[in-house]
């Protein structure tokens, strides 16, 4: 006999849901905390209708845990956030091997609902007399952890860190972040900064991230400094808040973070403690990021967004599968890379990529953000194809954060 599980925070949608279900069910559970749910055993004749803007542990986190329990439960996904969000949820569920029945956005049409619910039963009625259904399966896979490939080797310049100098660095507070201006282009308007990291070395002087980024990741720690970056950059744009200067700030996350099952609550706390608005906070993900634990980074990029924060794909245009990720990731803003932008005026088909990105970034309710733009030729065709935010040392090279601040007063763009 099937039962239906009603997991959302929303007391009033869960009464209302109730109430009608009752007409089809016999036994209908509510679960206002997801984590008295996840105490069930769920059977593959169940349906579960489920929120996923939840406190405490949010509908993917339900998702990732009906997988890892390897459920045939029938699940119906919830959300009154935006319509993104909830494809890339079902996308998700469906990479897991859940049985997606339906999604809906809030509010709810319960005579569709009950159509749904209705057929749900007929179709397990149906299977029943076929299949024997099998108990839950309660035990978890472990998580594997799909090593990135060694980037390209530094030994030929002339300062060469290793693993013990670039980690003192990192704990030492030797990274600094230099930020370049991001304008609206139709305005000139200041909207964003993008958080480059620099190390500045007690005695060689200030280093460029092609200098130890790989090796950060090539030593597993990336993730460390990533943090470290982030820290900074929330911390500046706290202070900033103070000075009555509000911008967003891009921050670049690697292929490791968007592995990192806890990244989302650790940022989550992060901007709660420095009482920032997580939306004033851009994660710009490169598509090879994406290329190796797609499912778990789908997982994590979703929670972030379902969280406030804003998601950048980085160097659009020099993946693999560019329109795959467009269509299953939550992406806020797309960047075009700077190689297509620095060929604008010369080559055609640069300029044809170009056009085509901006038009596919807005169909696809994203912002299109140009870098790398030189000269006022390159920003005035920006302008004319109707590109929306512009960086680039045309507009400034990057800068330190009092810099920043003073560059922005003088031309009067804050």
């Amino acid at each position: 006999m099937s039962r239906l599980f009603i997991v959302d925070d929303d007391i009033q949608t869960c009464e209302l849901l109730k109430e009608a279900a009752e007409v089809l069910f016999t036994e209908v559970c509510v679960y206002n905390d997801a984590r008295l749910f996840l105490q069930k055993n769920i059977y593959d004749t169940d349906i579960v209708l489920l929120d996923l803007m939840m406190p405490e542990i949010d509908g993917i986190e339900v998702i990732r845990h009906l997988a890892k329990r390897k459920s045939r439960a029938y699940l119906v996904l919830i959300s009154g956030y935006d319509a993104g969000v909830l494809h890339s949820a079902e996308g998700l569920a469906r990479d897991h091997g859940l049985k997606v029945s339906g999604d809906y956005t809030k509010p709810i049409s319960i005579v569709s609902l009950m159509d749904l619910l209705a057929e749900l039963l007929e179709e397990i009625e149906q299977e029943q007399k076929t299949f024997q259904i099998t108990e839950p399966i309660n035990n978890y896979d472990q998580d594997v952890e799909i090593d990135d490939s060694l980037r390209e080797s530094v030994t030929k310049l002339l300062f060469v860190p290793d693993f013990d100098d670039l980690k003192h660095a990192i704990y030492q507070g030797q990274l600094q972040l230099h930020y370049q201006p991001q304008l609206q282009i139709t305005t000139g308007k200041l909207i964003g900064v993008e958080a480059l990291v620099r190390w500045q070395h007690p005695i060689h002087g200030l280093i460029f991230p092609d200098q130890f980024i790989p090796l950060a990741e090539q030593t597993g720690l990336i993730e460390d400094l990533t943090s470290s970056v982030i820290d900074i950059a929330v911390g500046q744009s706290a202070l900033w808040k103070k000075q009555g200067f509000a911008v967003k700030i891009s921050v670049n996350i690697s292929s490791k973070n968007i592995t990192s099952l806890q990244l989302p609550e650790q940022l989550s706390s992060l901007v709660t403690h420095n009482q920032i608005d997580p939306s004033m906070m851009v994660l710009e993900v490169t598509e090879s990021a994406l290329m190796g634990e797609l499912t778990t980074s789908l997982d994590i990029l979703t929670r972030l967004r379902l969280k406030g924060f804003q998601l950048s794909i980085d160097d659009f245009g020099t993946g693999f599968s560019s329109l795959s990720q467009l269509h299953r990731v939550p992406f806020t803003e797309l960047k075009i890379d700077r190689s297509f932008i620095a060929k604008m005026n010369q080559d055609p088909e640069s300029c044809a990529i170009v056009e085509t990105c901006i038009m596919l970034g807005h169909k696809l309710n994203m912002e299109v953000v140009a870098e790398g733009i030189e000269d006022q030729a390159i920003w005035n065709l920006l302008s004319s194809l109707g590109c929306d935010i512009g960086q680039g040392y045309h507009v400034a090279k990057p800068m330190v954060a009092e810099e920043l601040l003073q560059w922005a007063q003088k031309l009067n763009v804050a």
